[in-house]
């Protein structure tokens, strides 16, 4: 299974589609965080992680840990500058936050990453940055992470107890923004005076400055380029001479050292990762791909058109979403539309569009019946706009989307309507039956080549391969973990917000199997443009069912990273055969889920099944066959016992389930390893 990131958050994908591990995953609403599971997270981390190392370049996971809602991420003061409402706080027991908020922190340790960036939120009543059990004790001792930990952007409320708690770099630095850090700073020159009044030992600052300088020399910053002018240029806006000099000198370079374009094939990257993040849900009749030679298409909603308000104002009421919000957006070099990428790939056709949802909607609506004559194709593009910051209000796409959709099937011209939805997450679809709508892509956040992305789905340059990384409901009730919102209770109490994480490990396609809720479109789910079958499973234990049901003691020493290094040791293998059964060439992602035996740990519900291994094949040609292997770590058969404090492989047979998604898994084996 193919891993891509970007943004704030990890983005990752089942083969691939986008987004990090998220209890806000259950109802999409926090782009930040959605992939419902914590295996998906963990091997983004890790491949992302490896493969920045490559490139000698220092990488941060976050954040950490419990940052599950946007809002309330920072607290509240009143007019004096007195704390009005603490930061909410994420409550989340013991065997959770092991088994999955910690899990790809694991992955991401053990694969090398430099830094940890602390969260907004508390946990359990504790500001994240200032945590010493997550911090020192987990994060520092249990996963053995030897680089350092550093604040979010004024996630930092106290200066001598971060710094115990094993806070290692508080960013920005100043207290208020715009002010000087270092008289204005929790950090700065109060290090030296807890250093002086012995509160603070000369020990922990040197751990400090160790952790933080490792990395730079490990990769050889101290060598690095100079800076591109344009830097300095897009945070102040200055050039040359006006540039402010910086207490420490930094290489900024000159004049000629000015809009250096390092993109390289950036661009056929880019598009290559969008079209691949695509989740083809619905293809009646085989409506997609559409037909080369196609003589009449009609585009509509606010998503086809470029965007009016600038490339960087990705919340533009017309325009594409391409990316999200907030720290996760970018400065986009140049921008392809769908509209613009459906003409240029068909000169030759009649192309009509209406872009205005509300021109669309208005009533008496007589805008769509400009629209003449009938299409061989109706593409409706939808969009669902997400940003740090604030959680999203409704789990609909925006602008008034079902109206749109139902306007545009209702109409009678457009009996063979595609609906594309750029979304930062699940969305519910009311109009996913109408029997007009012959097809459904969610293509989520694409990046700069969204246009040329989508339309060699459209078109059939790229047989669609993606698959969701969470699950859409019929309905918003169906979803089990909403977010905490306490804005307009009139509370003078400063611990209002708490948000308790009851659902336990049940989250996305695990709530809906525990409960036996039908989803619209499961977990992992994906369709393509011809058919696979999945056969052969076989499972071999590298142990004959004599396996120590926990980890070789480390005896009291401190692990190297990533935990214990036998959490690692392979146990049991998997292996498949997917074989191409249809008439075009394509890529599969087989899936395998491990159902635990009965006697698993019960401090809280076990999940029906959890995902355990997933790849997406080779292009497979016409009746080619691949055999797929998936290896099981201890790790990935265990749960975390709370009363020993360790992972503990329970005993019993697992259930070993394989097929193309949380809900169409056709073959199943059994597994015992002590």
């Amino acid at each position: 299974m193919a891993a891509e990131f970007k943004g704030k958050g990890a983005q990752v994908a089942l083969g691939p589609v986008a987004g990090p591990l998220g209890r806000s995953a259950l109802g999409g609403r926090n782009w930040e965080g959605y992939s419902p599971d914590p295996y998906l997270t963990g091997v983004a981390f890790a491949e992302t992680i490896k493969g920045m190392q490559s490139q000698k370049v220092q990488t941060c996971g976050k954040h950490y840990i419990g940052n599950e809602q946007e809002t309330q991420r920072n607290p509240t003061t009143y007019p004096n500058g007195t704390t009005k409402q603490e930061s909410v706080s994420s409550n989340i027991d013991d065997r959770t936050i092991h088994e999955l908020y910690l899990w790809p922190f694991y992955e991401g340790v053990k694969a090398g990453m430099a830094s940890v960036m602390c969260s907004y939120n508390r946990i359990n009543g504790t500001y994240a940055c200032q945590n010493s059990k997550t911090l020192n004790g987990i994060l520092k001792e249990e996963l053995g992470f030897q680089g350092y930990v550093v604040s979010d952007w004024g996630g930092t409320h106290s200066g001598l107890d971060s710094a115990l708690a094993g806070l290692d770099m508080d960013m920005p630095g100043a207290i208020e923004w715009g002010s000087d850090s270092g008289n204005n700073s929790y950090f700065g020159n109060n290090i030296t005076m807890m250093i002086q009044n012995g509160s603070l030992a000369e020990s922990r600052l040197d751990d400090m400055v160790k952790r933080i300088l490792t990395p730079y020399y490990f990769f050889d910053q101290e060598n690095y380029p100079t800076i591109d002018l344009d830097t300095a240029q897009l945070s102040k806006e200055l050039y040359g001479s006006d540039i402010p000099s910086f207490s420490h000198p930094f290489n900024l370079g000159n004049s000629t050292d000015i809009n250096r374009d390092v993109r390289g094939n950036h661009k056929d990257l880019i598009r290559e990762i969008g079209s691949a993040s695509a989740v083809l849900l619905k293809n009646t009749n085989n409506t997609l791909p559409l037909p080369k030679d196609i003589k009449r298409i009609s585009v509509f909603g606010n998503d086809a058109a470029d965007v009016s308000g600038g490339p960087y104002d990705p919340s533009n009421t017309n325009g594409v979403l391409s990316m999200g919000g907030g720290s996760g957006a970018g400065r986009l070099t140049h921008l392809v539309a769908p509209l613009e990428a459906i003409k240029q790939n068909n000169p030759q056709a009649l192309i009509q569009y209406v872009t205005d949802n509300a021109l669309l909607t208005q009533q008496p609506s007589e805008t769509l019946y400009t629209v003449y004559p009938a299409a061989d194709a109706c593409l409706v593009f939808l969009k669902s706009f997400a940003t740090e910051g604030a959680d999203r209000l409704s789990f609909l796409a925006d602008d008034n989307s079902t109206a749109v959709v139902d306007l545009v099937t209702g109409s009678g011209t457009c009996p063979n309507t595609v609906v594309i939805l750029h979304s930062a997450g699940a969305n519910l679809m009311p109009w996913a039956d109408n029997e007009n709508v012959t097809a459904i892509i969610a293509a989520h956040l694409p990046g700069e080549q969204a246009g040329n992305a989508i339309v060699d789905v459209l078109f059939g340059q790229v047989n669609p391969s993606g698959k969701l990384p969470y699950t859409i409901a019929y309905n918003e009730s169906d979803y089990n973990a909403p977010v905490v919102n306490f804005t307009n209770v009139d509370n003078n109490d400063p611990n209002l917000w708490q948000s308790n994480f009851t659902e336990g490990l049940l989250i996305d396609y695990r709530h809906f199997d525990y409960n036996n809720i039908t989803p619209r479109y499961e977990f992992g789910f994906g369709l393509s443009y011809t058919n696979f079958s999945i056969s052969d499973l076989q499972i071999r234990s590298a142990s004959n069912g004599n396996v120590s049901p926990t980890p070789q003691a480390l005896n009291g020493t401190i692990p190297p990273p990533g935990g214990n290094p036998d959490l690692y040791t392979v146990l049991a293998s998997v292996q498949v055969t997917v074989s191409n059964t249809g008439d075009m060439p394509g890529r599969a992602v087989p899936q395998i889920y491990l159902g635990f035996p009965d006697s698993t740990n019960t401090s809280s519900p076990t999940p029906v099944k959890v995902l355990r291994g997933f790849d997406r094949t080779k292009i497979l040609q016409t009746s080619q066959s691949v055999t797929m292997s998936f290896d099981l770590r201890r790790m990935d058969v265990s749960s975390w016992d709370t009363g020993r404090q360790e992972w503990v492989i329970p005993a019993g047979e697992f259930m070993v389930l394989a097929g193309w998604s949380s809900r169409d898994l056709p073959l199943r084996g059994e597994l015992q390893l002590v």
